[in-house]
């Protein structure tokens, strides 16, 4: 750990002496994705306890494993890097890259099944301000290769028309998942890293593992607790250096959309990689962060996706359909000027 104390690979003793455990990695040039979520663990007292800490880059992102338990980090690992090779859209033997090229799945995987099916409930739910069928709308604004451009008008109303879960056919008992409209794409992008850091979970859980911190670029889970005490998770302003406040989690999920991880800034204007399924626009809906606090992380990653697209007022009304779930919702109007 260095003086700011960042975390790097390996077992530290973790002390008063170093209270920051930063998640920002401003050093790493390769990655334009900025981490919204700021991980704090302080221990006081703790000369004799260690925490095994690892950072490694899997799913597109930084994922970082605590755990006192030096197994921890190998089986987070090996279950997000298994479950990147199923659904990851940019692995060209993927399951979901196959279905994306050919419009079809035979033999789809259990996993497969389970998370599109997981969207589309999703996507119900949330009146289709969740929808994983905006791959081809992620691919016209650039946002899938990082090459960013202002599509035309007219452009978007016809990518619009490949767009909507509904188009999604299951066909469970034949493990086949086919498209309706030639063109359509999935992007899992706002659901695969909760489903995998959940799975991730499990295997530890199965391992008798009590006490872990999951961090996936911002998708969250604390399992157990920190030696006796709470996981801390601190909520990053989104304008500015400094928290806004701080959480305190045991056996919960936090994640945290917003408008500052991916985007690009065109004649002044900010266009964020959350995209609004039904306008093809990204999403203005006045939020600039919205932080969901759950029982397992998926669910957490799809409801801060879907809050953000929808706004705070409808948001709200949204988290309230869903049994211990918490939000914190930031918008434009408080945060302008910062």
């Amino acid at each position: 750990m260095d003086k700011k104390g960042l975390v790097r690979a390996g077992k530290e003793n973790i002390c008063k002496d170093f209270p920051l455990l930063s998640l920002t990695f401003p050093y790493y040039p390769l990655l334009t994705l900025k981490l919204f979520i700021i991980m704090i663990c302080i221990l006081c007292g703790c000369q004799n306890r260690s925490l095994y800490k690892d950072t490694r880059i899997a799913m597109g992102t930084f994922v970082e494993v605590t755990s006192p338990d030096k197994r921890a980090a190998s089986i987070v690992f090996n279950e997000i890097n298994r479950i990147e090779s199923l659904l990851s859209k940019y692995k060209e033997d993927s399951q979901i890259s196959r279905l994306n090229k050919l419009g079809v799945l035979e033999n789809a995987y259990p996993e497969t099944i389970y998370i599109i099916r997981k969207s589309r409930e999703f996507w119900l739910a949330t009146d289709g301000a969740f929808d994983i069928t905006i791959g081809p709308l992620m691919d016209l604004w650039g946002f899938s290769n990082k090459k960013y451009v202002l599509p035309r008008e007219e452009k978007i109303k016809e990518i619009l028309k490949l767009v909507g879960s509904d188009k999604i056919i299951l066909q469970d008992k034949d493990n086949v998942v086919k498209f309706k409209t030639l063109g359509m794409k999935i992007d899992l992008g706002a659901i695969a890293k909760g489903y995998a850091v959940d799975c991730a979970v499990k295997k530890l859980r199965k391992a008798g593992i009590k006490s872990c911190l999951i961090n996936a670029g911002g998708d969250i889970y604390c399992l157990g607790e920190n030696f006796g005490r709470p996981w801390r998770v601190a909520i990053q302003d989104p304008r500015k250096k400094g928290f806004l406040g701080y959480l305190e989690l045991k056996d919960k999920a936090v994640a945290t959309s917003g408008d500052y991880a991916q985007y690009f800034i065109k004649d002044q204007k900010r266009y964020t990689h959350i995209l609004n399924p039904k306008t093809g626009y990204p999403a203005d809906s006045g939020v600039v962060s919205v932080t969901v606090v759950a029982d397992d992380t998926l669910t957490a990653d799809a409801l801060a996706t879907a809050i953000f697209v929808l706004g705070k007022e409808k948001g709200e009304v949204l988290a309230k359909n869903f049994p211990r779930v918490e939000t914190r919702i930031i918008e434009d109007k408080y945060v302008q000027g910062n």
